[in-house]
């Protein structure tokens, strides 16, 4: 997704879209620590997270960052 994209998302909906990729870029980077799924509009989530990076993600879309 790009920056402009992003940037025109609802507060919500870039939150939504950041902790997901965030997520699933956690679960890319290690994937013998944390599996990531998607089913329907649900995420299930089994392992580590990194939850400063996750926090990170949730701050930079309530402050109206890319």
């Amino acid at each position: 997704m790009g920056t402009r994209e992003f940037s025109e998302q609802p507060l919500e909906e870039k939150a939504i879209t950041g902790v997901i990729e965030e997520l699933e870029r956690q679960a890319a980077e290690n994937p013998s620590k944390l599996e990531i799924r998607r089913d329907g509009d649900r995420v299930i989530v089994n392992g580590e997270i990194e939850v400063d990076a996750l926090v990170m993600v949730v701050v930079g879309a309530l402050a109206g960052g890319p």
